[in-house]
């Protein structure tokens, strides 16, 4: 192999060492940015993650609540799930949404990309802010079979989020990327009036 670079890193070998339908983790020996040796794994996932914040016309919004097997134990979410990397995002938020919760959404809107945590995995999120919303039901899959719904006032998912009630690293900046956009009039001004309200 030929050294290749990223960035200030040379690597000069990698190998998979692990692979399944919804990952892959690849095991790097590297020249490090100081010029010593290295070794570097990185998990790529094979879906974008994807998340959404929906919220009614009277400013309340819906969490979604599950058993997380990574980390054991409970968690309160925006509801979220992952697609094809080659699928518009916006129709994977929309299925995600459809469900997990059972309802739909006339009105979206992208309100972030981020990298999940780019220090060991490759793996990208988008986050929608979702409204005009209609009621439907819900189609979990078996690993959701746990999953409740909790619709409360955004102000009150968004206190959860800053007091820590909320971990989940996608949720706490989609809710906080929401309300900035509610209080800088980047959003409807009745959305923005109903989500800042209560």
């Amino acid at each position: 192999m030929t050294d290749k670079r990223r960035g200030p890193w040379t690597i000069t070998a990698e190998r998979q060492v692990y692979d399944n339908p919804w990952i892959t983790v690849t095991e790097y020996d590297v020249i490090r940015p100081d010029g010593a040796p290295g070794l570097y794994g990185v998990m790529e996932p094979k879906n974008l993650a994807v998340g959404v914040v929906p919220i009614f016309d009277n400013g309340d919004t819906m969490l979604v609540g599950q058993h997380r097997f990574a980390i054991d134990r409970h968690s309160w979410e925006c509801p979220e799930g992952g697609g094809a990397l080659d699928e518009d995002p916006r129709v994977t938020a929309q299925r995600e949404l459809a469900e997990e919760t059972g309802w739909s959404a006339r009105r979206w809107r992208e309100i972030n990309r981020m990298a999940v945590s780019n220090s060991v995995t490759s793996e990208w999120g988008v986050g929608f802010i979702a409204w005009d919303l209609s009621e439907g039901a819900p189609d979990r899959e078996g690993a959701e079979a746990d999953m409740t719904v909790r619709r409360l006032p955004f102000q009150s998912a968004l206190a959860m989020a800053m007091s820590g009630e909320i971990t989940d690293a996608f949720s706490i900046l989609m809710l906080g990327k929401a309300d900035y956009l509610a209080r800088t009039g980047a959003l409807p001004n009745a959305l923005s009036k109903a989500m800042l309200a209560r």
